[in-house]
């Protein structure tokens, strides 16, 4: 015998790969190859998405009408005035004529905002305080919008389609099923299992929202400046008890601010030749 050919061992043992594991993994590849490869706009990245868009809207206007059954709609009539119109802007600068747009503010003291695949946008009253003026608002709202345009949701829900060993590929595509699920799209939006492999990705992916949002809210007429003076704010609002980075979905405040401090010299030129200048627009208490 060979004295190094007896030292060859492989990493698996092949008597137990079934066919099905097989086809499984063929499949993933081919399909990844074939159908997902796509790239996201205005930063190039190239990303890989298996579920169709159409697809990817369908649950995220399900997802949508179902979360709003849990909230009231907000009675700051002036407040929800200014949500539609800093979405309108936003959305305008998408060029998403397919998207149904909806931008709703919700009676909830929570800090947070999301828009789901096809343009359904949801802000909470809670964030006004920190967005403190309409640009701080078309900071929240551009970086949400971001993530569906970017196509992020169907990203995440590629990726944990590999994580499960691409089962759920191999059935969507012999049997054309998946779950129609509130929880599916909104976890795919706001929440990972694995640390140190979705997770980091995760940041990417914001970090990548707050490039593309940056830069839509300037287009927009909003003052780029308040992107990074919005997050000083966040930071502040939640004192010292912060996620630490490497266990977080997103960057760090202050990373963020940073980030996006650097983006300014990108962002500024796009505002400056905005047709409408907005500036920070009006105060929001």
């Amino acid at each position: 015998e060979h004295p190094r050919r007896s030292q060859l061992r492989l990493p698996f043992d092949t008597a137990s790969i079934s066919r099905r594991q097989v086809l499984t993994a063929a499949l993933t590849s081919a399909v990844g190859c074939c159908f997902g490869c796509r790239t996201v706009p205005m930063t190039g990245r190239r990303q890989l998405v298996v579920l169709p868009e159409s697809r990817e809207i369908s649950l995220g206007v399900q997802a949508y009408d179902e979360t709003l059954t849990n909230y009231q709609k907000s009675s700051n009539q002036r407040a929800a005035q200014i949500v539609q119109r800093v979405g309108s802007r936003i959305a305008k600068i998408a060029q998403r004529d397919d998207y149904d747009w909806r931008f709703e503010l919700l009676d909830s003291p929570e800090q947070n905002a999301f828009c789901l695949p096809g343009g359904k946008v949801a802000v909470h009253e809670g964030i006004l305080t920190v967005c403190k003026n309409e640009a701080g608002l078309a900071v929240v709202m551009s970086h949400e919008i971001a993530h569906a345009l970017a196509r992020h949701g169907g990203e995440r829900m590629s990726q944990g389609m590999a994580v499960d060993g691409a089962k759920q590929v191999l059935d969507m595509f012999t049997t054309a099923k998946l779950p129609d699920r509130k929880e599916a799209i909104m976890r795919a939006y706001g929440m990972a299992s694995e640390v140190g492999v979705l997770l980091p990705y995760s940041r990417k992916q914001e970090a990548e929202a707050d490039h593309i949002g940056i830069m839509m809210m300037a287009e927009a007429g909003y003052d780029p400046g308040e992107a990074p003076q919005f997050w000083d704010r966040f930071a502040s609002s939640k004192g010292a008890a912060d996620t630490p980075e490497f266990l977080s979905t997103h960057p760090s405040d202050s990373h963020r601010a940073e980030n996006l401090r650097n983006l300014l010299s990108t962002a500024d030129p796009k505002y400056q030749n905005a047709v409408d200048k907005i500036g920070v627009g009006e105060t929001l208490s």
